[in-house]
C-alpha cells in the first residue's frame, strides 16, 4: 500500500488514465466491429463508409497513446484490403 502522498496521488492518477484509455480501446473495437460487419454481410459501400470512419479513430488511439503505430497501421491495412476483396 502507498504511503506517501505522492504514491497516493499517483495510483488515483493511474486509476483515472486507466478507466478513460479503457474507454478509447472500447470506442477502437466498436468502429472495426462495424467495419468487419459490413465485410461479412458483402455491402461495400457501407464497408467503406464504416472504414472512413474508423481509420481517423484507430490513429486516434495511437496519438492517445493506447494503440501502437505499427499495430493501428496493420489493421487499417488488412481492413481495407478486405473492404477492397468485397465483390
Amino acid at each position: 500500500m502507498a504511503n506517501s502522498k505522492q504514491a497516493k496521488k499517483r495510483i488515483r492518477r493511474n486509476d483515472n488514465r486507466a478507466e478513460i484509455n479503457k474507454s478509447r480501446v472500447s470506442r477502437i473495437r466498436t468502429f472495426i466491429r462495424t467495419v468487419e460487419e459490413a465485410i461479412t454481410s458483402g455491402d461495400k459501400p457501407a464497408a467503406s463508409t464504416a472504414l472512413k470512419s474508423a481509420e481517423p479513430e484507430i490513429m486516434r488511439g495511437v496519438t492517445k497513446g493506447v494503440l501502437h503505430q505499427k499495430t493501428a497501421s496493420r489493421k487499417v491495412s488488412r481492413l481495407s484490403k478486405a473492404v477492397k476483396s468485397i465483390a
